[in-house]
């Protein structure tokens, strides 16, 4: 797969979650819904934030990479992508439940960057 149709894949992708997540917000009452409702909220959110910071990442890499080195890149960034958007949806469901508070937000954000760091080091 070139990388030309891997970003438009990625890009389409992207945003029919963004679809989704907007008629999600618009049309599900999350207090009648209950937790089905949360949990595609969340789970959509999640979609549209790894193709958001894949897309991102692809972008800045292929401005410094050229070659046969890119397709190794966009591995590493749709893991990136993951790993952030994971962050931000555990962010997000810790301040739903009240309990977030900066010190569990630092250790939330150094679990992922040692999740990081082991694929990293490999």
């Amino acid at each position: 797969m070139s990388l030309r149709a891997y970003l438009w894949g990625l890009k389409l992708s992207t945003f029919l979650a963004l679809i989704g997540w907007g008629l999600i917000v618009f049309y599900v009452d999350p207090e009648r819904s209950g937790l089905a409702g949360q949990a595609l909220f969340y789970s959509s959110l999640f979609l549209v934030l790894t193709g958001t910071f894949a897309t991102f990442f692809v972008l800045i890499r292929k401005q410094k990479v050229d070659g046969e080195e890119q397709l190794f890149h966009i591995g590493m960034s749709l893991r990136q992508g993951l790993f952030l958007a994971l962050l931000a949806i555990i962010l997000l469901v810790m301040q739903h439940f009240r309990v977030l508070i900066w010190w569990d937000g630092l250790l939330v954000v150094a679990g992922v960057l040692l999740m990081e760091l082991y694929f990293l080091s490999r």
